[in-house]
């Protein structure tokens, strides 16, 4: 869910002028999974840009006060979201830890990496939100760490239905900055894209995993 239309806005053109989002409707992209898009997005740009990131760390933190107060721990997902948690945790003043997708091979066999009590409020911050596997891969391993789990929010999301259905099913709240629909509305209206590729670019998102 997005909380603010303007933010939302004002995100999207943030992330299409670094090229964080790129739009290609008629070069398409592959995907590690095999699906063409028309898309990708790499956040992790954001940070070489202070002006950005901090606006997104400002309005991530807010967020997250606004929905949850203030959490005990700020917790990033591996990898792509350890420095943009570790910069929301920053702001909050707030301790920060980070989740792997598993466990550590050797040493201490650490999945979650930094100090977190049992039933202290963890809010979850990602980069990005394809399907919501591995972002729930993470509240699983803090829920198991007895940690308390008070929602997930991230900078963008694709929007699509598995994702709502796998948070819907994990009952794990997700708000985001930006979203697709605002993300295809900005770039037609600051004409990175056509109307016509605005329509192709809708069409992927109904089902991506056969589009062509």
């Amino acid at each position: 869910m997005v909380l603010n239309k303007e933010t939302a806005q004002k995100t999207a053109e943030l992330l299409l002028q670094i090229n964080a989002i790129k739009l290609q409707p008629q070069n398409p992209f592959t995907w590690a999974s095999g699906w063409k898009s028309p898309i990708y997005c790499d956040n992790r740009i954001t940070l070489s840009y202070p002006v950005i990131r901090n606006f997104l760390r400002e309005h991530l933190a807010n967020q997250i006060e606004e929905l949850y107060g203030k959490p005990d721990v700020i917790a990033g997902v591996a990898t792509g979201a350890i420095g943009i948690g570790i910069l929301v945790a920053d702001y909050l003043n707030i301790p920060f830890c980070y989740v792997r997708p598993e466990p550590k091979k050797h040493g201490r066999q650490n999945q979650i990496e930094g100090s977190l009590e049992e039933y202290q409020n963890v809010v979850v911050v990602e980069d990005l939100i394809s399907t919501g596997k591995s972002s729930l891969q993470a509240v699983e391993a803090l829920k198991a760490a007895n940690a308390n789990v008070k929602g997930m929010v991230a900078i963008f999301s694709y929007g699509f239905e598995v994702a709502d259905a796998n948070f819907k099913k994990a009952e794990v709240t997700l708000n985001t900055l930006s979203d697709y629909d605002n993300l295809l509305e900005q770039a037609e209206k600051a004409q990175y894209i056509t109307t016509k590729e605005a329509e192709t670019l809708a069409e992927w998102r109904l089902d991506p995993g056969n589009w062509k």
